[in-house]
């Protein structure tokens, strides 16, 4: 007697069942899930986006902070470096870290706990270890070292440090040894010793770095290779770029260009600045002229090309690239939506993809891959 024979799915045939998947997912096997988080100041919540690999947005979740009325002028983001938890920093009273932990399969975002912050604080970072958060206090003048638990939850301020004016950004070096801060009202980037093991911040050797007069240094980046530092200065456009020397935390500027596109005319209002993860392409944001440049990095001197610049959303005060550096997306304050634009790999050029509304007053930005 015969029995009947199993029947096996030709190799082609399998590939193009797993092909056909593909398109329709927008995924390819084993390849990271990647997510966008945008902090909303006047809904007093985070949208958060999936995103395909062809740079389409799909809204997940849109998580609310419990039991605060109103997160504030902004809501600054920051994601731990093991990708477990997104901090969203308040800006009213009572000024608070708010942890969530960010689930591995979904990235959506569940409330952990909430730790005190020493003021309103414009910026928040974590350490590369993941165990201090960073703020700086634009009103309050000062800057602040929390440490995180192994929750993500902050502690009691360990360190609060009063600065000059206007603190603006709190980053620390890409080795961890030194942190710096803009002073956006007096004009210089305070730059301090960072021991990551106790915990503590001491004023570097010298103890800043001096900018022309009205500038206003705001937000600053550090090149992935970590040789160079670039700052764009809110009050006149200008992108300066610097070499930096990570034992002793020295900047020394290189180059002075603009964010400001061509025959620009008015009062400049520059406002963030990333670079691509590879470090080929920088780009900086302008709110009078709702424009976003790009720049072309030389590898060896660190100096930019300027690329070009294209309009965005209305006052683009957050923007960010995805970890492969093949997107960027942008929020309008005004408009209460991000753009997405492809990268070009090859000249860095932006091109528009598409438009997705958000919460209220969006200004924070910061993508996650999470395999």
């Amino acid at each position: 007697m015969l029995r009947p024979t199993r029947r096996i799915a030709p190799r082609a045939a399998i590939a193009t069942t797993l092909a056909f998947l593909t398109l329709v997912s927008g995924a390819r096997p084993g390849m990271a899930e990647t997510f966008a988080y945008v902090g909303n100041a006047d809904s007093n919540d985070i949208s958060v986006f999936k995103m395909a690999e062809s740079g389409e947005m799909t809204p997940v979740q849109t998580a609310a902070f419990t039991g605060v009325e109103k997160p504030g002028s902004s809501t600054p983001l920051a994601i731990t470096p093991d990708h477990r938890v997104l901090i969203a920093g308040v800006r009213s009273q009572p000024f608070l870290a708010v942890s969530f932990a960010i689930d591995p399969k979904t990235g959506q975002l569940s409330p952990i706990g909430n730790g005190p912050l020493a003021d309103s604080m414009a910026n928040i970072a974590v350490d590369r270890d993941g165990k201090f958060l960073f703020s700086a206090s634009y009103g309050g003048n000062k800057v602040a070292l929390n440490p995180l638990a192994a929750n993500g939850v902050a502690g009691e301020p360990k360190q609060v440090i009063p600065t000059g004016l206007n603190a603006h950004a709190f980053l620390p070096a890409p080795d961890n040894r030194f942190v710096f801060a803009t002073n956006l009202g007096s004009d210089q980037v305070l730059a301090f010793a960072f021991d990551a093991a106790a915990g503590t911040l001491t004023p570097n050797d010298p103890p800043a770095i001096k900018v022309p007069e009205k500038s206003g240094p705001r937000h600053f980046v550090f090149h992935p290779g970590g040789k160079f530092v670039y700052l764009i200065h809110e009050l006149n456009g200008d992108v300066a770029a610097f070499s930096y020397e990570a034992k002793s935390g020295a900047w020394t500027e290189i180059q002075r260009t603009t964010a400001l596109p061509e025959g620009f005319t008015g009062k400049p209002w520059a406002a963030d600045i990333h670079i691509t993860p590879d470090g080929r392409f920088l780009y900086a944001s302008e709110r009078t002229t709702n424009t976003l440049t790009a720049y072309k990095v030389d590898a060896t001197s660190g100096k930019l090309t300027t690329i070009g610049s294209v309009p965005t959303e209305k006052q683009p005060r957050g923007f960010h690239i995805d970890p492969a550096g093949r997107y960027l997306a942008a929020v309008g304050e005004l408009s209460d939506s991000m753009t997405v634009y492809a990268i070009d790999q090859s000249s860095g050029a932006l091109a528009k993809l598409k438009s997705y509304p958000t919460g209220k007053k969006p200004n924070w930005v910061e993508f996650l891959s999470l395999k």
